[in-house]
């Protein structure tokens, strides 16, 4: 009998649409371990409520680009520690960003509630425009590259590699490009968006083809696509699920990813 492995990392994916939220999809969102949270959408507050997390013990937020499905959340997650989860500012949070987020997020947040998150952004954030480094208070470490999205967006993507040397290639919102080809081969699991269907002429997303096509060049990685244009499972309205391979897994909301001590994946599905 084979022994069990021990749990030492989950990834919850919090919300799996794109920009448009399809029909039983949120924005797309993931959560490491409870506490490093991958870009801020409008809906984060009710995603993190949705798996008893509260805001407070957060204690990272690494932003891909500045796309309103993307960021808008923010000072939503901002307000909500300062007057809620961590009112005395005991857990400052680190925002890692792009040179010139910092300014960017703040005005978004003094439009939204003017006057009210000064002070928050000044003592309750923590912020690093650093490229790579260690999540402090987390067994994650980050790479920041480069992909093919909306130029003016700046967008970037992540790989994440844990301290029992799992990795995470978190592409973002991209289209194919050679950022996230030179990282695939080092991946365990490959978080890749598929934000369109194939009769829409976009290089600034994946489409069902080019999932496939990635999956195929690297067949060592789990392939799982969140970002997605396609409605939830059992859907009626809206666009239908497009069919794939089974080497790719198309997420659902509330789906998580557990990763065991020796190397073992166990997805599973909220359903």
């Amino acid at each position: 009998m084979m022994p069990s492995s021990r749990l030492v990392a989950r990834i919850d994916f919090l919300g799996t649409g794109n920009a448009f939220s399809p029909f039983g999809r949120m924005h797309a969102l993931a959560l490491l371990d409870g506490s490093v949270l991958v870009d801020a959408p409008p809906t984060a507050l009710v995603q993190l409520r949705r798996v008893d997390v509260s805001p407070a013990n957060l204690k990272h937020l690494l932003i891909t680009h500045w796309h309103a499905d993307h960021i808008f959340g923010f000072p939503f997650i901002l307000l909500e520690r300062k007057y809620i989860s961590d009112p005395e500012s005991e857990n400052a949070l680190g925002v890692h960003l792009r040179p010139g987020g910092r300014e960017l997020i703040s005005d978004l947040c003094r439009t939204g509630f003017p006057g009210s998150l000064d002070d928050a952004l000044e003592s309750g954030v923590d912020w690093s425009e650093s490229e790579s480094g260690e999540l402090t208070g987390t067994d994650w470490s980050f790479e920041r590259f480069s992909v093919s999205h909306t130029p003016e967006t700046d967008p970037h993507g992540y790989e994440f590699i844990h301290s029992s040397g799992f990795r995470l290639l978190h592409c973002g919102d991209s289209g194919p490009c050679e950022g996230i080809e030179q990282r695939a081969p080092n991946a365990n699991v490959v978080l890749l968006e598929m934000g369109i269907p194939d009769f829409v002429d976009s290089p600034h997303h994946h489409t069902p083809s080019d999932a496939i096509t990635f999956a195929q060049r690297h067949p060592h990685a789990l392939v799982l696509v969140t970002h997605n244009f396609a409605s939830a499972t059992g859907v009626e309205a809206g666009f239908r699920m497009p069919e794939l391979p089974d080497s790719i897994i198309q997420l659902e909301d509330g789906d998580y990813l557990n990763i065991g001590d020796d190397g073992r994946l166990s997805l599973q599905r909220n359903s």
